[in-house]
């Protein structure tokens, strides 16, 4: 099973993307890819410029490696109690290649943040809109007070409630 995994921040240090990557690591067997959506430049989403320029190469790239995978696990960061402007804009971009991106394929999406509230606005947002984008989600865990509960340095959570969470949601997204 090959799992593309991000985090959904334009972060170089992204707290989501090592969540995503931790998480996604945990299903025996499975080939783990990790994105940085930095790698994909795209201008700011508009129908005149979608007129102009046609669709990105940027867009195109990450939606072919969306297409490659069988599985995602997918960890939202929070801006202002929604999605960052740089996940917004590559997905809006995605979406005019096609709305059915995730294609039926199951879907983990995890939210974390360094405060109390575990970006669970942005969680919320993205699991009541994943049928629009044909996204099978098996599994939504939000974690809050990231550095609290999960150590950077070894890559992994500081106690067993938190690994409980996110084992589950692993074991989720192959059943």
């Amino acid at each position: 099973m090959k799992i593309i995994v991000f985090g959904a921040s334009s972060s170089f240090n992204s707290i989501n993307k090592a969540l995503a990557a931790y998480t996604a690591n945990l299903v025996p067997g499975a080939e783990v890819e990790v994105l940085d959506l930095n790698d994909f430049p795209v201008p700011m989403f508009s129908t005149d410029t979608e007129k102009e320029i046609g669709r990105p190469d940027g867009a195109k790239a990450y939606f072919a490696k969306l297409e490659s995978a069988d599985a995602f696990v997918i960890s939202l960061a929070e801006h202002n109690g929604t999605y960052t402007a740089a996940y917004k804009n590559l997905f809006d971009w995605a979406s005019r290649i096609n709305q059915q991106m995730f294609a039926h394929k199951p879907v983990v999406y995890l939210a974390t943040s360094p405060g109390p509230s575990g970006a669970k606005s942005v969680l919320a947002q993205a699991t009541g809109s994943a049928p629009f984008f044909h996204a099978e989600v098996k599994a939504s865990v939000s974690i809050p007070s990231f550095f609290d509960v999960f150590d950077i340095e070894s890559g992994k959570p500081k106690d067993e409630a938190t690994q409980a969470q996110l084992m589950a949601a692993a074991v989720a997204l192959t059943a």
